[in-house]
């Protein structure tokens, strides 16, 4: 069985186009939640590997989600995935304690080398 991944994303189609990307990767996705409350709430229900969190969302944003979960969970393996780059973010990113973040528009090999360096 390969690793249990979260996305976290409002968008539908970063949803296909990760599932498009991680097949036959090793990493399985197990839910997606398309805001920080639908996240929190499903992260004790699936127990993911590894979650990918979107800053920009609807309600609590990313960065705050992943600050809460890892209040909550502090062996939780988050990797941010955004087109912020230029903000700070990768720098609260890592602050809060994400493990890696992987810029958007992202290719197969980032995604995929940024999900196994967060999960060791």
């Amino acid at each position: 069985m390969g690793k249990r991944l979260m996305v976290v994303d409002d968008s539908p189609v970063l949803e296909l186009e990760m599932r498009c990307l991680l097949e036959d990767s090793g990493f399985e996705i197990v839910a997606c939640c398309q805001n920080g409350e639908e996240a929190i709430a499903q992260y004790d229900k699936v127990h993911p590997d590894v979650v990918t969190m979107d800053i920009v969302m609807p309600g609590i944003d990313g960065l705050e989600t992943a600050q809460v979960i890892l209040e909550d969970h502090p062996e939780a393996n988050i990797v941010m995935v955004s087109s912020l780059v230029c903000d700070g973010s990768m720098n609260e990113a890592d602050a809060i304690g994400a493990k890696a973040f992987v810029c958007k528009p992202f290719e197969r090999n980032n995604l995929i080398t940024a999900l196994e360096k967060a999960v060791g």
